[in-house]
């Protein structure tokens, strides 16, 4: 007994310390001078390396083992007690590992492509945004998730906008935390319901094996629980804001059209973001919440995810920026984790989220070397071009071999293509998509159908974008044919942590079976307990499938970019318009939803400055007329007789003081005066 509590204690001060530390490493920043440079990168670089060390230890003795579940109270309101602690549990220490070890290669990279004199404010921001993720995934209350859940999108914000001297990124991330506002009310408003029903913030306690959301019943339109009951209308209006919160964290439709935006960001605040921090918190918050839902809302969640991932698939057919092609490809993949979570394949979904997060982490660390060598190309030849874009670029491959390695590696394992991670768990996913919609009817069919057009969509943009970036000739030197290419796979910096993240894009990190997600330690670890394996037809028919589609469309991209047979789609097409202008969602929202915002605004202003301002000035001026009356009547009329008769008093006393001379004489006068006036109103009367 006494073992277990010293090793209970053990790995939760491992867990916290791990947790702590970036935010140690933000607050020393804070404190450095601004002009602190490289030092503050190294100590945030060092803190995350020390928080890696610590949960890799967490997880070793986590994983597959009994849950740790520590809790103190908190506060107190009323006769309720708020409780606040920690929950290790596989999922827990599975994304306490992942953020870590993705956050590594992340802040290394950082301190070789962020300028030294902005590196202070970058690594503040950075580190306090590691801290608020590590956070959330260990707590074991819905208020402390939802504090750091807050957390992660301020810091966000505070990233996003790390350039506020530029227009757009200031635009960029108003936008990304507004977005996230609404589905931050969602969150709330479903754990204000979830309280209500259970009177408890607990995760264990709600959403443990044997938790009060699993012993829940709806009967007869009655929401049942050992707690209490409630109209079956507020599981739903809780699931509802849960999935808001999910679509704004994790960029789902229609809250998707933050995430490109965001891009105004460093590259390397891109990776993390798409990587394993603020995009993967909704898949996480899904498989926390995951025994609330029921079939109807799982299939809501299914049909979303996989629209999703279809709608962002072919916006990034046409665009030619770099980074917002690898944004939309992150909006596609979130939704393959989406949809799985909706058909069931809970350990698919978070298998994805782990082989996407590191993938999409190298991509966009390619991308930020590639853009960065661009920029070098355009400074030295004093060029007006957009760095981003695709079309300028072309040859890369030659003069940076590395970043084409890894950049290759990288857009395999987002197409699924064997020996790669992402083989294992795309068509994990594929796989029981169709097995999901096996013995059910024809519309459910859609869904697995979908999914698999939509890999075949990724497997065209990825090659057009590898065919772009890599391969023939560099097009400006086709326009200036003078023009010197000084350019390479950039420092030690850069190239660490590409090495590190290709090596973890490749199967072995996960199974030593190249073919079968089953044999992944990590679906194994995070599957149910009576998950059964089903070997059928699917298990060969997908995989084989879907590498000979990938396979013909690589080769399609290839004639139309490369032998420039003939062109897809004419860009005057519908189709093509329908994809290059996001399909018109963000013209949409902005001609009816911020205009009526605006008009709404508009009009509460004038309503505010002409009715109730108008009121009030009118109250004023009336206020003002009556004061001004009310003086004029105190002054001449109520100070006015009281100095008249203070005056005639005055007058009176005067008269009858000319009586009191002190000479008997005019006493007799005034006495014999007096008597003949009484004596003549005698006769009179």
């Amino acid at each position: 007994m006494i073992t277990d509590l010293s090793h209970t204690a053990t790995v939760t001060n491992y867990a916290l310390v791990a947790v702590a530390l970036p935010l140690v490493a933000s607050l020393v920043n804070f404190l450095l001078p601004a002009k602190a440079g490289k030092v503050s990168g190294w100590i945030s670089a060092l803190a995350v390396l020390a928080s890696v060390i610590l949960a890799a230890t967490v997880f070793g003795k986590v994983w597959n083992a009994e849950q740790i579940h520590i809790r103190n109270l908190w506060f107190t309101i009323g006769q309720t007690n708020v409780y606040g602690g920690l929950l290790l549990n596989n999922l827990s220490v599975f994304m306490l590992l992942l953020v870590t070890v993705i956050a590594l290669p992340v802040h290394i990279y950082s301190t070789a492509y962020i300028k030294p004199a902005e590196q202070n404010r970058y690594f503040t921001y950075l580190s306090f945004f590691c801290f608020s993720m590590l956070a959330l995934v260990v707590v074991d209350s819905l208020v402390l998730v939802y504090a750091f859940w807050e957390l992660v999108g301020f810091s966000s914000y505070l990233l996003i906008g790390f350039w506020f001297t530029r227009d757009s990124a200031v635009l960029a991330n108003k936008k990304a935390f507004i977005m996230n506002r609404i589905g931050d009310i969602g969150l709330l408003s479903a754990i204000i319901i979830l309280f209500a029903q259970y009177h408890t913030f607990d995760l264990v306690e709600l959403f443990g094996q044997y938790g009060l959301v699993v012993k829940s019943i709806v009967q007869n339109g009655i929401w049942l629980a050992p707690t209490g009951q409630m109209p079956q209308v507020w599981q739903y209006i809780a699931f509802t804001g849960i999935f808001l919160a999910v679509a704004a964290k994790s960029a789902q439709f229609p809250l998707h059209t933050w995430l490109p935006d965001a891009m105004e960001g460093p590259t390397s605040v891109s990776a993390l973001i798409h990587a394993a921090t603020m995009v993967a918190a909704g898949v996480f918050l899904l498989g926390r919440v995951y025994p609330l839902f029921n079939i109807y809302e799982l299939n809501a969640l299914a049909i979303v995810g996989c629209f999703t991932a279809f709608l962002a698939a072919t916006i990034a057919l046409t665009q030619n920026d770099l980074k917002r092609i690898l944004a939309y490809s992150t909006i596609s993949q979130l939704g393959y984790m989406i949809t799985a979570m909706g058909i069931d394949a809970y350990a698919s979904s978070l298998f994805h989220l782990a082989t996407h997060a590191f993938f999409k982490c190298l991509l966009f660390l390619c991308a930020g070397v590639i853009i960065h060598e661009v920029q070098h190309i355009k400074d030295e030849n004093q060029l007006d071009i957009d760095p981003q874009n695709i079309l300028y670029m072309g040859g890369l491959r030659k003069k940076m071999p590395l970043t084409f390695i890894a950049t290759l590696v990288g857009c395999l394992a987002l197409v699924g293509g064997p020996l790669t991670s992402g083989y294992l768990s795309k068509d994990g996913i594929l796989i029981q998509a169709f097995e999901w919609a096996e013995n059910k009817s024809w519309a459910y069919k859609i869904i697995p159908i979908s999914i698999l057009v939509t890999s075949c969509i990724t497997a065209f943009y990825v090659a057009r974008l590898l065919f772009k970036v890599f391969f023939g000739e560099f097009r400006l030197k086709e326009i200036l044919p003078d023009m010197q290419l000084h350019i390479g796979d950039g420092s030690w910096g850069f190239r660490i942590p590409l090495v590190f993240l290709t090596l973890c894009c490749l199967f072995p990190l996960f199974s030593l079976h190249p073919l079968l997600y089953e044999h992944a330690w990590l679906f194994k670890g995070l599957r149910p307990a009576d998950y059964m394996a089903r070997e059928n037809i699917y298990h060969t028919i997908i995989p084989v499938a879907i590498n000979i589609l990938s396979v013909f469309v690589a080769y399609w991209a290839f004639a139309v970019y490369i032998q420039q047979r003939k062109l897809v789609f004419s860009q005057t097409n519908f189709l093509f318009k329908l994809s290059y202008h996001h399909w018109y969602i963000d013209t949409f929202y902005q001609n009816t939803v911020v205009k009526a915002v605006l008009l709404l605004s508009n009009a509460l202003f004038w309503f505010d400055r002409q009715v109730i301002d108008g009121v009030i000035n009118l109250l004023q001026r009336a206020s003002g007329l009556l004061a001004s009356l009310t003086a004029w009547t105190d002054r001449y009329i109520v100070d006015g007789t009281l100095h008249f008769l203070a005056l005639l008093v005055k007058a009176i006393g005067n008269f009858f003081r000319g009586f009191q001379g002190g000479k008997v004489q005019y006493y007799l006068y005034s006495m014999l005066a007096l008597i003949l006036t009484l004596f003549i109103i005698k006769i009179l009367i």
